[in-house]
């Protein structure tokens, strides 16, 4: 088991955005996005995603220089187009944008197209919730969830995120995706060599797909799918996952004008790798605009004190909230390092040997 410091691997991260045409600040900005995943434990979306965002820069599918244009801004809200720039970027703008127009105006909205991956969800919600407000994102994804009664790929894994003040150490932060696991997981379990569990994806005949590698190839080849919260059937809640995966996808295209479900395979006519142009959706609420701060926060705070407090079910020992586990796992992994699994190590030296970097020994 290898673990690296965190402030040798957040040097690492900016040194190599810089190096593949990033702009200073901007490197910092998705640096810190995926160190802020890391530090969470959410291991699918931190130091594992880099070599993807490298490969497709260097592929030409995502600017390492972020281009935004405003399509339109009017008091609350505000519509943008990413240019395929870094997706991190685009999305920490836009939910600082979405942040300000909310002091004024009590809430503050921004949609986006044409943008890229921008890693964990939370990390924007979060921004709001620093600012004692009420923060929201979503975003949409290349194919890989089938609806309900279907076994083709045709929503992303389109994450839910709401995260809301405390008087807690940590405020409360839902960040999830609308199908029973996110793809990065999948990634994860690649990088670890270990199967995907039964029951989160099946292939054309409905059957469960549990070889990992090969789960990663047969969607990009559109021959397997993941499946929404509920799994297959409405008995189980099926159609909850699968209705709020559609809710998220018109949120992120049909407000912007932008691309959605097949349009965002990332690859054009002739199956050639090309933009992914996906969509984001950002919401900032004030709550001085409301109520007053200290009661939302009291109520916000005895609402997650009363759930953990309930009474538990048998064999188990405690109840979390949503933010609760990512806070303790941070000051672990603040101490212990980052886990760097051997797959994992051998990107970073591909990356390394290719950009003359040294900074790492691994």
């Amino acid at each position: 088991m290898m673990y690296l410091p965190v402030q040798q691997m957040h040097e690492f991260m900016i040194a190599v955005f810089s190096k593949i045409g990033v702009p200073p600040e901007d490197a910092k900005i998705c640096a810190d996005v995926l160190i802020a995943s890391d530090l969470r434990g959410i291991e699918s979306h931190g130091i594992g995603r880099l070599k993807m965002y490298y490969d497709r820069i260097k592929l030409g599918i995502q600017s390492p220089v972020t281009k935004i244009d405003v399509i339109k801004d009017r008091y609350a809200t505000a519509v943008w187009d990413g240019n395929n720039g870094m997706g991190h970027v685009i999305a920490h703008k836009a939910m600082q944008q979405a942040i300000d127009k909310a002091k004024l105006y009590g809430l503050g909205s921004v949609a986006v197209r044409n943008s890229t991956h921008y890693g964990i969800c939370g990390y924007y919600a979060d921004m709001a919730t620093q600012q004692d407000m009420i923060g929201l994102t979503f975003t949409n994804a290349r194919p890989s969830i089938c609806p309900t009664h279907g076994v083709a790929p045709m929503l992303g894994t389109n994450p839910i995120c709401f995260g809301a003040p405390t008087n807690l150490p940590y405020p409360f932060i839902y960040d999830a995706a609308t199908s029973i696991s996110q793809r990065g997981k999948v990634e994860q379990y690649a990088r670890e060599e270990k199967p995907t569990p039964p029951y989160w994806a099946i292939n054309r005949q409905g059957e469960p797909q549990t070889d990992t590698v090969k789960l990663l190839k047969d969607l990009v080849d559109q021959s397997a799918s993941m499946l929404p919260l509920g799994g297959t059937e409405e008995l189980t809640g099926s159609h909850k996952g699968y209705g709020l995966g559609t809710m998220v996808e018109i949120l992120c295209a049909a407000l912007q004008n932008g691309s959605y479900l097949n349009g965002l395979w990332g690859q054009d006519q002739d199956g050639k790798p090309a933009p992914y142009r996906l969509g984001h959706f950002f919401l900032a609420l004030n709550i001085d605009f409301f109520t007053e701060l200290d009661d939302f926060k009291r109520i916000s705070t005895d609402i997650c004190k009363q759930l953990q407090a309930s009474e538990l079910f048998p064999g188990r020992d405690r109840i979390w909230v949503a933010g609760e586990k990512e806070y303790e796992k941070e000051q672990e992994v603040r101490k212990k390092g980052i886990h760097i699994v051997p797959n994992l190590a051998k990107n970073i030296q591909v990356i390394q040997k290719e950009l003359g970097l040294n900074n790492i020994d691994i």
